[in-house]
């Protein structure tokens, strides 16, 4: 056991071994920063999670909106929003009427 711990003693007092704990510690210190789990992929992920969340709100705000449509048109059946979605759907008009499109359903 002795002859072990002589070992490790002159390892630690050679330049060679603290050489090659810098390299080490270099090592992991650009992994932990370039890595696949590294502090770049980490604030990659982070914008990709709020994208998605801001595309999650965005589509269900659309949902809202559409199930609101659906329930007007199941409920009680109004006839303007009927005659809308029929004139919306085969894109007509009469000769005597105006067309206002709304640029918030354009997107």
């Amino acid at each position: 056991m002795s002859k072990l711990n002589d070992i490790f003693l002159k390892m630690k007092s050679s330049s060679g071994f603290l050489f090659m704990m810098i390299l080490l510690f270099v090592y992991f210190s650009v992994y932990a920063v370039k890595g696949e789990r590294g502090l770049i992929r980490y604030v990659y992920l982070n914008k990709e999670v709020a994208e998605a969340k801001s595309m999650s709100k965005k589509y269900a705000d659309e949902k809202h909106y559409w199930d609101e449509k659906v329930e007007l048109l199941s409920s009680n059946l109004d006839l303007d929003l009927l005659d809308e979605q029929v004139r919306t759907v085969l894109n007509m008009v009469g000769p005597n009427e105006f067309v206002i499109l709304d640029e918030k359903l354009k997107d």
